[in-house]
């Protein structure tokens, strides 16, 4: 059996691949929880960027902001999370529900 490693190394290593970030937010979204997408949210930019400090300075946004805006009470700004996931190299696109057609 192989040995584990740390669930943070793991994220870190997989959220390196844009699509496998973007999947994991996707997911992430489809189920309707705003907490759970923020959370997600959190989790790729702390993987990709390493950390609040370096994501305050990538995105402008100051680190006490951003600790709200992605806590699971969050409620960020659309231009907050457009920011965000731009530094990220990630980016908002609106699709069909094929469920409400």
């Amino acid at each position: 059996m192989e040995p584990s490693r740390p669930y943070r190394e793991f994220l870190k290593e997989a959220f390196a691949d844009p699509l496998e970030a973007a999947g994991y937010l996707n997911a992430a979204m489809e189920e309707g929880d705003k907490e759970l997408f923020l959370i997600a949210l959190r989790n790729v930019a702390e993987a990709r960027l390493g950390g609040m400090s370096k994501l305050a300075e990538a995105t402008g946004l100051n680190r006490e902001s951003l600790y709200r805006m992605l806590s699971g009470k969050g409620n960020p700004e659309l231009k907050s999370l457009d920011r965000l996931l731009h530094a990220l190299g990630l980016k908002i696109t609106v699709g069909v529900d094929e469920h409400a057609a």
